[in-house]
């Protein structure tokens, strides 16, 4: 994504650009493997080499209080994130670990349930666990299924 759609989705969002957000907020659009802040870090940092992890921590805090971003939270170990924040699932390879978006064709399935009153829904989120289609196929000798 060029700079400019990116300066423009930061304060679509109500986000004061910083060189650091602009780099954080482009990296997230442009890379849809829903990484990790470490992993932002270590693809920045060559680029950036005043770049801290902090604020890669407090941007991404920052993108996702601000609705730029959201913060997927599907394996208790890992906190990825993701810069996609329409209406959809994600499903978590639990061989590979990779994290893949899972569009919702089912209305009933992205329906919120009936809250009580006064209750708010801001976000709802769906995760799925299984074996993706590539590790199932290294697994099972069949591969003409693949």
């Amino acid at each position: 994504m060029e700079a400019s759609a990116t300066l423009r989705y930061l304060t679509e969002h109500g986000v004061k650009p910083s060189v650091q957000r602009l780099a954080v907020m482009e990296y997230l659009l442009e890379h849809h493997t829903h990484p990790s802040a470490d992993e932002i870090y270590s693809a920045l940092h060559p680029q950036m080499p005043t770049l801290s992890k902090t604020t890669v921590y407090n941007t991404l805090k920052l993108l996702t209080e601000q609705g730029a971003a959201i913060q997927l939270t599907i394996d208790e170990r890992n906190v990825c994130f993701d810069a996609d924040t329409s209406n959809h699932a994600h499903f978590l390879c639990t061989r590979c670990g990779r994290v893949f978006d899972i569009m919702l064709h089912n209305r009933a399935a992205d329906a919120a349930p009936e809250m009580p009153e006064g209750f708010t829904v801001e976000q709802t989120a769906i995760y799925f666990r299984g074996c993706c289609r590539e590790c199932a196929c290294q697994q099972h000798e069949h591969k003409a299924d693949c």
